[in-house]
């Protein structure tokens, strides 16, 4: 089952990044028709990819898989935790 996990997500990954690529080069073609300013496009894209990167925090929400925050978190509790036992010895 951990296999087929593990298969799913590096798919979606492949995915969004096969996504990202496209738009920017939707968005390259609108810039060179006139369709869109440089600007325009900048903000175009950052909110593009803002939401994937909102849903993608989403699924892995979803799946529970840690952070990098809740990781970074525990290992302040750890360090903390540690530095207590080494005063108390």
């Amino acid at each position: 089952m951990m296999d087929t996990f593990k298969k799913g997500l590096a798919l979606g990954l492949g995915l969004a990044a096969t996504s990202v690529e496209h738009a920017e080069r939707v968005i390259d073609d609108l810039v060179k028709k006139g369709e869109m300013t440089k600007e325009e496009s900048k903000a175009f894209f950052n909110e593009y990819y803002k939401k994937g990167q909102d849903t993608h925090r989403n699924i892995l929400g979803e799946l529970n898989v840690a952070t990098k925050d809740d990781i970074n978190r525990l290992q302040a509790r750890l360090d903390k935790l540690e530095a207590q036992i080494n005063q108390e010895q």
